[in-house]
């Protein structure tokens, strides 16, 4: 599968006139609990030549190509990409530090990992995940039987609003280092099994309520309400981004 990608982002190259500095794999892959069915989410951020960003004319900043069962790829366009970045957009942080990448321009990778720290805003991550978790919570983990990939759903949101706490720093996207936040043996016996039952289920696999799991996420989520008002705001300087973008674009 990764050759087809490949030739893809190759195409897409070709086809838009584009160049593309990043793309790697968002989605369950990439966060660590894949089922046998799930598809491939790439995303990636390119950049296209001097003239294009100086015409008047209506751009598109997105390029999309048709889903299928198998693939989902898309990708933004590099000013949107900083743009979204100085606003702390937390898919665009997870993208940047996938474990899977497909391709990368090394310079470009090296200055946004140097920015994250100081532009992410731990106040605004917070409360996505924090709202994220609550509405998978409420929403999708109620009942006697529910989606196995739902309990990830909330867990891993959950778990990055716990690291952003004790840590005050942007969480990984990876949910075997998220879940070292939690040192109960029981909890992480309960999450091994989830694990192992999900690397051979399908995205539609239906599980009893877990009440370890159940529990520690009501608790965690009462918790994490009561202390969103304390977590700090930052802001990273926009004149730094303007330059990175002029530092990128083709000529």
């Amino acid at each position: 599968m990764e050759t087809i990608i490949q030739e893809k982002l190759k195409q897409i190259e070709a086809e838009h006139d584009v160049h593309i500095l990043y793309a790697c794999e968002s989605g369950s892959r990439a966060w660590g609990f894949a089922s046998t069915d799930s598809d491939f989410d790439v995303r990636f951020i390119y950049a296209g030549k001097q003239p294009d960003y100086l015409s008047i004319r209506d751009r598109r900043d997105v390029i999309e190509l048709p889903v299928n069962e198998v693939l989902d790829i898309s990708g933004w366009d590099l000013r949107k990409a900083l743009q979204l970045f100085h606003k702390s957009n937390v898919p665009l942080y997870e993208w940047l530090q996938s474990p899977i990448v497909y391709q990368q321009h090394a310079a470009f990778m090296d200055d946004m990992a140097l920015r994250m720290p100081s532009f992410f805003s731990l106040r605004a991550g917070f409360h996505h995940y924090l709202s994220m978790a609550i509405n998978t919570f409420e929403n999708d983990l109620r009942g006697n039987d529910m989606k196995l990939k739902r309990y990830f759903y909330a867990l891993r949101p959950a778990l990055a609003c716990l690291w952003i706490q004790r840590y005050e720093i942007l969480p990984p996207m990876e949910f075997r280092l998220l879940r070292t936040v939690v040192e109960d043996e029981n909890w992480q016996e309960a999450i091994d099994r989830l694990l192992e039952q999900k690397q051979s289920s399908t995205e539609k696999t239906l599980i009893p309520a877990q009440p370890v799991l159940h529990t520690w996420l009501e608790d965690t989520l009462d918790a994490c309400k009561e202390r969103a008002g304390e977590i700090p705001a930052q802001k990273g300087d926009l004149a730094d981004l303007d330059n990175l973008f002029r530092k990128y674009i083709r000529p």
